[in-house]
């Protein structure tokens, strides 16, 4: 704990703070970034082609079960995070939060695309800084996310505004870092049935899929091709119960193999 500045009464009784003692070098550190972008304090971890696992940086604390996709299956919610898929796991706002510090960026701003009584979108604009990752060059990266009487529950309907600029951070920090854990304040909790443009908007890649498909039966009839051919082999497919399950990444590689 750093001393308290010590003060001292001149003859003319005027007061002067004597900087004696104090060490204000340990913020700064905390802060101190190496040659290639990444918090010196910090220990990384890393993907076999050498780029940051930003999945792995999440903490523990910051994760919990996704009650909604194991009471929607008919299964008991666990107790803990421990030894579920990324699919079974929903991430509190404060990891997302985490994880843009551990990254570095410059710039966070918010664009209102709608605002409605009963309908917000917001578009959020981010600037990451350059790292080793991007060849030290900033990137600005954009998502976007709505918030409406239909997907929100209880007070939140109140502030639809901050609940839309809630999620479309989420969204923006989570899919630049490629980390497909759902935010929780990305899901609807209002408790209604979904509907088909809620559940599945065909502007989404998952909703891509599953308007050509239909069936998601008849979607892994297709995996299991591919897995067959070669052209697409990927071991957390077993872990897929609905199109909704699909990573957007993953959905995208599909959606240009099925075309």
């Amino acid at each position: 704990m750093a001393r308290p500045k010590k003060s001292e009464t001149t003859t003319d009784n005027s007061v002067t703070i004597s900087d004696a003692g104090i060490d204000n070098s340990l913020g700064p550190a905390l802060f101190s970034r190496d040659s290639s972008g990444l918090l010196k304090n910090v220990q990384y971890v890393f993907n076999e082609d050498g780029s940051v696992n930003w999945r792995a940086m999440i903490g523990d604390e910051h994760l919990f079960p996704n009650r909604g996709w194991f009471e929607g299956r008919g299964k008991d919610v666990p107790r803990t995070a421990e030894g579920l898929g990324d699919h079974q796991l929903l991430i509190k706002l404060s990891g997302i939060k985490e994880l843009a510090r551990l990254r570095g960026f410059t710039h966070v701003s918010f664009y209102a695309e709608k605002c409605e009584l009963d309908h917000v979108a917001v578009n959020c604009t981010m600037s990451f800084i350059g790292n080793y990752e991007t060849g030290d060059q900033e990137i600005s990266f954009q998502d976007m996310a709505n918030a409406t009487l239909e997907n929100t529950s209880s007070f939140a309907t109140k502030f639809l505004e901050t609940i839309a600029c809630n999620r479309a951070f989420v969204r923006c920090v989570r899919n630049f870092l490629n980390v497909h854990i759902v935010g929780d304040d990305e899901i609807d909790k209002s408790g209604k049935p979904p509907t088909a443009s809620v559940n599945a908007s065909p502007l989404s890649p998952y909703g891509v899929l599953e308007k050509k498909f239909g069936s998601f039966d008849e979607f892994k009839n297709t995996l299991r091709e591919l897995w067959s051919s070669g052209d697409y082999k990927n071991p957390q497919v077993k872990e897929w119960a609905d199109f909704s399950d699909i990573p957007p990444k993953e959905a995208r590689i599909l959606i240009s193999l099925v075309k």
